[in-house]
This record gives C-alpha cells, sequence and structure tokens, in this order.
C-alpha cells in the first residue's frame, strides 16, 4: 500500500497567519505614527508610505518556515508582496479561511493589487520619461558628456538610440556649457515628440586624497605596493618624505581613525590598514594594491567604512550651483545623503530659489554609504513627503563602503524596500563599461545589464561608443522585459526549443 502524505493543515496555518498579521499590523501603525510626526505629507505619497510600513513590518518576522506549507497549498507564499504588502497577506488569510471550512476572511479589493503598481509606473514615467513607443520598461539615463552642448547631432541620436533621460554632472563644466546641453535636449525632445527629462547631479563633498609625494628615488614614485607604509598627513607633505604621504580634504577625519582600522582609495584600488595615529596624522600600510602597485594621486576617493562620516552633505559649491539647477533641472541628483535632515537642508535652498507658484523638482537620493542604506526608509518617506522621489544605487562608493561581499545582498534589498514605497530605482555606475569606452562588452557586464532590468531606470556613463551602448542596453533590456517584472516572472513562451524536442 502506498503511502499518501497529507497536505499542511490549513487552520494551523491560519491561526499562525492571524497571530503575525496582527503582530505586524501593530508595529506598521507604530511606523507610520512615527513618521506622520516627523514629516508633512503629500497626500500622493502617503500610501506609498503606509504599504512601505506594512512591508518593514512583515519583512521583520521569519517567513520563511512557513514558506513551504503555504506553497503545498498553492498559496501564495508572500514573497512577490513589495507593491502591495497588506493586501497579499490579507488575500492568503481569506483563502486559508476557506480551506479551513470558515468563510470569516474577506477578499481585499483586487484594486489594491494593482494601484501600487500603477503608482511606481507613473512616477518612472514622470521621472524618467515615457519612452519609445514598443521601448523597455527599464528607462535608459545617459550621462553627457562635455562636447554634448556642442555638437548638434549627439543627444538627437542618443535618443533616437534609445536614451530616455539625461544627467548633467555639476562637477565638471560650469553653467555655460549646462545651459547649452539643457538647450539641445529641450530641442531633440520637441523633435521626436517626447519629454526628455534632465537629472543635475550636484557634486557633493567627496572626501578625497589631496597633494601628493613620495621618495625621489627609484621607478616607483608615490607607487605603493602591498606591505608599504603610506602616511596620510595633517599638512601637505615635502618633497623629501620617506614614504609616500598624501593629505584628506577633510583632514580633521584622522582622529577618527583607529590602529586596525581599514581605509581604501581611489575607488578601492588601494587598501590600507591604520598603524598608528600621531601628531604628523595617520600611518598605514598597504594590505591591498595589485601586482604591480598603484600610484597615489590627488584628488582620488578615500572611504572610511567603519567611520560614520559627518560632515554636511551639501557644499558651498553645491550652492552655487543650485542657483542655476532650481529652475531648469527636472531633477536633482543628491550626492552623500545620509539623513532626513540632509534631505530638509537641500529643500530649504531648493525653496530659497524656487519661483513662486513653481513645483519642487524631483530628488533622486544617491545611495553610497552605509548609514544611508540603514537610513534608507526614512530618507525615502522625508523625500517622497515633499516631492517625486528616486533612488540611486551608487554601486561604486557603495560597494568600497559596505564591502563588495554585501553588495549584492543589499543591491537587492534596495531593489525590493523602493517597490515597496512605490519609488524608482536608478541601476548605476559601470553599467556595459566596456562596451562604452572599449567597444567590446565582457560576459559579466552583459548579465549585470540583464539584472539591471528590474530597476526602473539604469544608468550609463561617457564613453565613444555611446550610440552602440543605448542600442544594446535596449536590446537586453526589451529581451528581459519578457520574462521578468522586478521579482515577479513573467511566463511568456519559450523560443529557444520550439520543434527541437523530438529524440
Amino acid at each position: 500500500m502506498s503511502f499518501c502524505p497529507l497536505p499542511p493543515d490549513p487552520t494551523r496555518l491560519s491561526i499562525e497567519l492571524n497571530l503575525l498579521r496582527e503582530k505586524i499590523t501593530e508595529e506598521a501603525e507604530a511606523i507610520t505614527a512615527a513618521w506622520a510626526e516627523s514629516a508633512e505629507m503629500r497626500p500622493a505619497f502617503r500610501p506609498s508610505a503606509e504599504n512601505l510600513a506594512n512591508y518593514l513590518a512583515l519583512r521583520h518576522a521569519d517567513l520563511s518556515t512557513i514558506q513551504p506549507d503555504l506553497a503545498a497549498l498553492g498559496l501564495s507564499t508572500l514573497g512577490r508582496a513589495e507593491p502591495h504588502a497588506r493586501a497579499s497577506l490579507d488575500a492568503v488569510m481569506a483563502t486559508l479561511s476557506r480551506l479551513s471550512g470558515r468563510v470569516s476572511e474577506e477578499y481585499p479589493d483586487p484594486k489594491a493589487f494593482t494601484e501600487g503598481p500603477a503608482r511606481l509606473a507613473a512616477r518612472r514615467d514622470t521621472l524618467f520619461g515615457t519612452g519609445a513607443s514598443g521601448a523597455p520598461r527599464s528607462r535608459i539615463l545617459l550621462t553627457l558628456p562635455t562636447e554634448a552642448a556642442t555638437d548638434p547631432d549627439l543627444i538627437p541620436g542618443m535618443i533616437r538610440a534609445g536614451a530616455d533621460a539625461m544627467r548633467i554632472n555639476c562637477a565638471h563644466d560650469g553653467p555655460e556649457v549646462w545651459q547649452a546641453m539643457i538647450d539641445r535636449i529641450r530641442a531633440a525632445g520637441d523633435e521626436v515628440g517626447r519629454y526628455v527629462p534632465v537629472l543635475m547631479d550636484l557634486a557633493g563633498p567627496k572626501l578625497r586624497t589631496g597633494p601628493v609625494a613620495g621618495p625621489v628615488h627609484g621607478p616607483n614614485k608615490q607607487r605603493v605596493f602591498v606591505g608599504d607604509r603610506l602616511d596620510i598627513r595633517r599638512d601637505a607633505p615635502g618633497p623629501k618624505v620617506k614614504h609616500v604621504a598624501t593629505t584628506l580634504s577633510h583632514p580633521d577625519l584622522i582622529d577618527r581613525l583607529t590602529p586596525g582600522m581599514q581605509v581604501f582609495i581611489d575607488d578601492g584600488k588601494i587598501g590600507a590598514e591604520v598603524i598608528e595615529i600621531t601628531k604628523r596624522g595617520a600611518k598605514l600600510r598597504v594590505i591591498r594594491a595589485g601586482p604591480e602597485g598603484v600610484k597615489v594621486k590627488p584628488e582620488k576617493g578615500f572611504n572610511l567604512p567603519a567611520v560614520e562620516i559627518d560632515i554636511p552633505a551639501l557644499t558651498e559649491e553645491d550652492r552655487v550651483a543650485l542657483d542655476f539647477v532650481v529652475g531648469r533641472a527636472d531633477m536633482i541628483g543628491y550626492s552623500f545623503v545620509q539623513t532626513p535632515e540632509d534631505i530638509q537642508l537641500l529643500i530649504s535652498e531648493v525653496d530659497k530659489r524656487l519661483a513662486p507658484d513653481s513645483a519642487r523638482p524631483a530628488l533622486v537620493l544617491k545611495i553610497e554609504t552605509g548609514l544611508a542604506v540603514r537610513n534608507l526608509p526614512r530618507l525615502i518617506v522625508q523625500s517622497g513627503a515633499l516631492t517625486e522621489t528616486a533612488v540611486m544605487i551608487a554601486r561604486g562608493d557603495l560597494a568600497v563602503e559596505i564591502g563588495l561581499e554585501r553588495m549584492s545582498e543589499i543591491q537587492e534589498e534596495v531593489l525590493w524596500l523602493c517597490e515597496a514605497a512605490h519609488t524608482p530605482v536608478v541601476w548605476a555606475t559601470q553599467v556595459l563599461e566596456g562596451l562604452m569606452k572599449q567597444g567590446l562588452a565582457t560576459r559579466a557586464e552583459t548579465t549585470d545589464a540583464a539584472m539591471a532590468q528590474r530597476a526602473d531606470c539604469v544608468m550609463l556613463n561617457k564613453g565613444p561608443y555611446v550610440l552602440d551602448t543605448i542600442r544594446f542596453l535596449s536590446r537586453i533590456l526589451g529581451r528581459m522585459d519578457r520574462h521578468m517584472s522586478k521579482k515577479s516572472a513573467r511566463l511568456a513562451p519559450l523560443r529557444s526549443w520550439r520543434g527541437t524536442l523530438s529524440l
């Protein structure tokens, strides 16, 4: 006699989920109340904030033990609940109620499952453009080179190739060049008959190396190898130093260093460990530099992953740039944003420059530090309460700050959190970098570009092969659109094996 295993007991599952729902409801209400006390909220964003609170409360629970039983009954395992967290839970509860022989639970209104995704899609189109007819759902944001201000064919060619929005980096060029770029973007948009948004990215308070000095003898001047000593001086190093030495743009941060702490320079090309803090500065030992060493250069990024850097998020240069940006840009990219107070600071500066009865520009929050990751729900709610908002995963700085091992995990969690907040995400940093700069994509880059389809927008940087890269990315995003929508698989028919299955 064969043994037929019994399915999971729906009554038991119903009781467990009901207890969980009560706990989630209580926590979500507390989160929402705390947000309401700290931020006056736009009515359009309130449903998104409430869903984010429900999602956070849901994900604070361990659902992994109950998911196999839900799947065995053919029910949702709540793994795709991001845009409609409470409705997903209520729908499962209603089905379990009926399987248990009770009809005490009502199904949620079907609109509860469509309103969140519709809000997200509308915000994507508002911030990053509606896209050409038949274009991929993920928009393409393109960083403009200086020559875009003078080349009459470059921006129109980018738009025809598939670019949806344009990024101007305020760390480069100046108002005359920026205005020329914007004029060409507006004209090109009118020519193709669609809205091409402009993102102007504030440079922010980058922690960078200062002047560099090194040994005067030998072929490896100012180049460090693993095991070498590297000094970070409080003042500019003199020409006769015994070891390669540099300074910091914020030298007071030297006092935040402690022996054993690791620091990284130039996007992680150089890794070093603090040995000693002295009156002159910090002595470091190089622990990462590559087999041929790395030259220490001025004006390169300096990352302190173990230190929460509390320097102001807006610099005086940013304030000067805002004089031009406000009233011209559709979106402002906010570098080094870490706290809700940073957002309040930027909004207050924007409001000072905003014409009467004008709408605030959207904010694109660049998530670059561990503190920004930890504060992400509060950042989204504070910014979304005040204006239209998107989040950029600034993967270069973020990977150095949190470590490459955590990068993929955090990237996923940011995508989930933003979907729950109905907030668009920009997938940024080195997308198809090889193709853009050298005309040839690597396998890893192509896979990365395919994964980027789950974001609402993908950012490309500058390079000589820009038109080829835009077209290539657009084709990849279009192919992946057939199969995925965020975390949900679309079961479009498979074409690769049609007619090849006979033995």
